[in-house]
């Protein structure tokens, strides 16, 4: 890997290896480990799964209301790493600040999730303490009744999307005797400086 061979926007190169990923077989390359931080400056790591990426950047959906959706609202900057091991071993790392994507492809996300998937969003404040697994349960039959057909129930206002917009991003790929390829892209003047780092 060198700077020529590399796609000047970021989000297109990692759109490459996501795809050279996935064609590889890798076996869940949208899953990426995103880190939040409070204001007082406690770290919080997550898996979620990528469900969107263009030139403004990387969306995941969740619960606004769940811990990672608070702590977004009062530090909106976010880090996130992605990790393959097919078809070579690679890393992207970015972070950068984060808004609320907004309702109108938040609900045709939430038209293209499975129903089952979308009950389980509608039933779950993603975080709070529950008595028992049957508290879910319960709270699923309820829903099944009032929302019985395959549309399902619509998406509550609490659930919704967020883009960490990148500011840096990185590529890691690894290399002999632990000689490793980094590169890293820093937003500049509207576009991306690309550098090489030592391994």
């Amino acid at each position: 890997m060198n700077e020529a061979s590399v796609d000047p926007d970021p989000m297109t190169q990692l759109s490459m290896w996501l795809e050279a990923a996935r064609a590889a077989g890798e076996p869940m390359p949208e899953a990426m480990a995103v880190a939040t931080a409070t204001t007082g400056g406690r770290p919080s790591l997550r898996m979620v799964l990528l469900r969107d990426i263009d030139h403004r950047g990387v969306v995941f959906y969740t619960d606004r209301e769940s811990e990672k959706g608070l702590v977004l609202t009062r530090n909106p900057f976010a880090a996130a790493l992605f990790h393959w091991l097919l078809p070579l071993r690679r890393q992207i790392r970015l972070s950068g600040a984060v808004e609320e994507v907004d309702d109108d492809q938040s609900d045709a996300y939430w038209r293209s999730r499975p129903v089952g998937a979308r009950r389980s969003a509608v039933i779950s404040h993603q975080s709070e303490v529950i008595a028992s697994r049957a508290v879910l349960e319960q709270r699923m039959a309820e829903l099944v009744d009032a929302f019985p057909g395959e549309t399902g129930p619509p998406r509550p206002p609490r659930w919704g999307g967020y883009r960490i917009r990148p500011e840096v991003v990185e590529l890691w790929e690894e290399g002999a005797d632990r000689l490793h390829d980094r590169l890293r892209y820093r937003a500049e003047h509207g576009g991306f400086r690309i550098e090489r780092l030592s391994p």
